[in-house]
């Protein structure tokens, strides 16, 4: 009986060892961004990184974000993440979409989100900021305010988002004056301030006096180009960038990222998310333009009440905008 007692104590000894030595824990969300700039540009970037913040402190998220240049290098991140166990993945931009779907079907257990584009897979969707909506009003002030008839927009990468924000702009002051001319510039990457500068300096010297830029962290320079001449306002782009330059920034597109990215970040969590391409405007409160508080009697009434129009169109669906994708 002794002996009994004894090899019962080991038993339950050695049961309550391992159940010590393997506690219960749930596995952390963890979430990753690849960013094409860097995060301190006050813009884009630095929206992204915002929403991926917003998803650590909501959703107790661990979190990891690193900057990416080339397509292979988006390949490259989008694997190691998903290697590494990540639940969630963003691709902060619409050049991400072929690498996401590269990688997809070697990781179905891993989502992976892009900021832009059309493609869908059972576990890659984009989320589309309508810009568009944005700069549509931003091409109507332009029109019904410009001296010369003349705009510019200075981008970074000529890729089919940008592009289409431009488009939208032209639409817009086209809808005021047939007759308005906008000209694009792209300096071909996110960082080079010195080159945005030229480009916006090259498109005032040919007349424009209303300059839109989305370039990122060269945007910078776009900004700089029209603090230096007189009579030239500028636009901001994907954050309210009216601070920056509060003398010349008329008024900035302003894209909520970091809510956005919260959202999908939750369904993802919680296991409802479905793959599909999301379109977030102003109906779902993602986009829209703020103006400059100090530039604001600047604008006179009259553009003031036809934004207020205008805006009140796209809301209800009855102004189509143009997209380029």
């Amino acid at each position: 009986m002794k002996n009994l007692l004894f090899a019962f104590c080991l038993l339950l000894f050695a049961f309550n060892l391992g159940c010590e030595s393997q506690p219960q824990t749930e596995a952390a969300f963890k979430v990753a961004l690849l960013s094409p700039g860097p995060v301190s540009d006050a813009g884009w970037n630095a929206s992204a990184y915002e929403g991926l913040l917003r998803i650590r402190d909501q959703l107790g998220a661990e979190i990891s974000q690193v900057e990416v240049k080339t397509p292979a290098e988006f390949e490259h991140g989008f694997r190691d993440y998903a290697g590494r166990g990540f639940d969630l993945v963003f691709g902060h931009g619409f050049e991400f979409q072929d690498a996401a779907a590269a990688v997809s079907p070697d990781f179905p257990h891993t989502v992976f989100i892009t900021s832009s584009g059309t493609t869908v897979r059972s576990n890659v969707a984009p989320m589309i900021f309508q810009i568009e909506q944005a700069t549509y009003l931003m091409g109507v002030m332009s029109a019904m305010m410009s001296k010369s008839g003349r705009a510019g927009c200075v981008g970074g990468l000529e890729i089919p988002s940008v592009k289409s924000g431009f488009l939208a702009f032209a639409a817009g002051a086209k809808s005021v004056n047939q007759n308005f001319i906008v000209t694009q510039s792209y300096i071909g990457n996110w960082e080079d301030v010195g080159a945005a500068k030229e480009a916006t300096l090259a498109l005032i010297d040919q007349g424009a006096d209303f300059i839109f830029q989305n370039a990122d962290a060269a945007g910078l320079g776009v900004l700089q180009a029209a603090q230096e001449r007189k009579g030239v306002f500028a636009f901001g782009s994907n954050k309210n960038q009216n601070s920056i330059a509060p003398q010349v920034i008329l008024a900035s597109a302003v894209l909520e990222v970091p809510q956005a990215f919260l959202s999908v970040a939750r369904r993802v969590q919680e296991k409802t998310f479905k793959s599909e391409v999301m379109r977030l405007g102003m109906q779902e409160g993602v986009v829209s333009l703020a103006l400059n508080p100090q530039l604001q009697d600047q604008i006179p009434p009259e553009v003031q009440s036809k934004i207020a129009e205008v805006r009140a169109g796209i809301l209800a669906q009855q102004i189509e905008i143009p997209m380029g994708f």
